[in-house]
């Protein structure tokens, strides 16, 4: 990792405190769950505080990161890299969630009968069961569930077909409103148009000086006010755990789940540990031949604090100051990361494939070789379409499903231990964001400088001189 002076400091003490605020939420929550749930006020705060910054940051991070090449052609290797190192990785967690679920097999004998005659007898359709889930662990209402991703489908005949997905997923590139995309938090065109924006402003630096100058300054008050808000997330983040933590407690559901698909939960951890401490951490070493660990730790304030909000979205002010404290160029973590948050969900696909395979174990059906490939593209499509807020996986989960014909009704199997999964499967997306931007790193030219040259000021001067 490279050293940058004008980097922030990383401050282990700030990680331990972190790290403590997420044990004693869970005693507190465990010992005395009706009491934790009166912290939720204090983590919603915390939670809209993060996510009030995630669009302007956006902005201003991503028009640094294209400003900072300074020539406009010096951004197809970069970009090819992080479209590639997008999709490589996707696919090898599908794959991993895939391989571990076929070993171990979770829902062969594990499911009480009498659990799956009474989703069979469910009066309530999944899209209802799903509405209020999604409602009820976003803070969403009901109504901005159903503006956020459409109308949820009720079977299996309703789900898209590969076909509309990809249409879809192209024309989430582009809004007709950018003011309504920034108002429903839809990052994808807005970092489409700030990438458009940005080229634009490389090849006019003359006229376009003081523009620059106004958006290096905007995204360093901003970062300072990320600074600001991690001195108070110890707190933030243990009343977000504590109040999600003691619901479930107090709802004494989880743990009678935990006993009845265990091996289910189990399965979707070992294969995010793999591809979190195995897989990420190799692609890691082979690019920059450094110590991916030393790297995960230097990222652990993020990666906490993904744990504790289940969302990579409200994560991104955090995961930016992370990279940046942990050396990776400005111009590498600016374009890359905002990039990351919003297509590349490594934890989300794994999860996905390892949930469609173990409902079709459960219910005795043999899914042959190409079904599972139709899992795996449909999973990796999917994540690629999930939106960055809590339990937006469940969603895209109806399309992986009906793509192998597995009744939509058996996703209520896993509702009750999904808030939990999340957690971690948002901390291996964010983890995955960041290897990428350290490894897109090394295709960026250092123009015979260091990470200042980074700065887009220095890059109009030079370039106007």
């Amino acid at each position: 990792m490279t050293d940058d002076p004008n980097a922030p400091k990383h401050s282990n003490a700030l990680t331990y405190w972190i790290a403590g605020a997420i044990v004693a939420a869970i005693a507190l929550a465990l010992l005395w769950p009706n009491v934790a749930m009166h912290f939720e006020i204090g983590g919603e705060l915390f939670l809209r505080s993060l996510k009030m910054i995630v669009v302007p940051l956006v902005f201003t991070s991503v028009m640094c990161g294209i400003l900072g090449l300074g020539d406009v052609r010096r951004l197809g290797k970069p970009g090819a890299a992080a479209i590639g190192y997008y999709f490589c990785t996707t696919v090898l967690a599908v794959l991993v969630g895939l391989v571990v679920v076929n070993i171990i097999r979770p829902g062969v004998g594990t499911v009480d009968p009498a659990r799956l005659e009474q989703l069979d007898k469910g009066a309530e359709e999944p899209k209802h069961v799903l509405r209020r889930t999604l409602a009820e662990e976003s803070g969403l209402t009901e109504a901005e569930v159903a503006d956020v991703f459409g109308e949820i489908p009720s079977a299996a005949d309703d789900v898209p077909s590969t076909s509309t997905i990809l249409k879809n997923l192209a024309l989430m590139l582009v809004t007709d409103n950018l003011f309504q995309a920034a108002a429903e938090t839809e990052l994808l065109p807005i970092i489409v148009f700030t990438i458009c924006f940005g080229a634009l402003l490389t090849t006019m630096p003359r006229r376009t000086r003081t523009l620059t100058t106004l958006v290096s300054e905007a995204n360093d008050a901003l970062l300072a006010f990320v600074m600001i808000l991690m001195k108070i997330s110890p707190l933030g983040i243990f009343c977000l755990v504590t109040a999600r933590f003691g619901q479930a407690q107090a709802e004494g559901k989880f743990l009678q789940e935990i006993q009845q698909i265990g091996w289910y939960f189990a399965t979707v951890l070992i294969g995010l540990a793999i591809h979190a401490f195995i897989v990420l951490p190799l692609i890691f070493w082979i690019v920059r031949r450094e110590n991916p660990y030393r790297y995960a730790v230097a990222m652990s304030q993020a990666l906490l604090t993904a744990f504790s909000t289940a969302s990579s979205s409200a994560t991104l002010p955090v995961t930016l100051e992370c990279a940046k404290s942990a050396g990776i160029s400005k111009r590498s973590s600016d374009f890359v990361i905002p990039l990351g948050a919003t297509i590349n969900m490594d934890g989300t696909a794994l999860y996905e494939a390892a949930a469609a395979i173990f409902i079709a174990q459960v219910i005795g059906m043999d899914l042959t070789l190409s079904q599972q490939a139709i899992v795996a593209v449909t999973a990796t499509l999917a994540a690629i379409g999930a939106a960055g807020i809590p339990e937006a996986g469940l969603v895209t989960m109806l399309i992986v499903l009906s793509a192998v014909g597995l009744p939509l009704e058996y996703i209520g199997l896993i509702l009750s231990v999904d808030w939990l999964l999340d957690r971690f499967r948002t901390a291996v997306n964010v983890f995955g964001d960041s290897v990428g931007a350290a490894v897109v790193a090394v295709t960026i030219p250092e123009d015979g400088a260091s990470g200042q040259s980074a700065d887009p000021q220095v890059q109009v001067s030079s370039t106007a001189g």
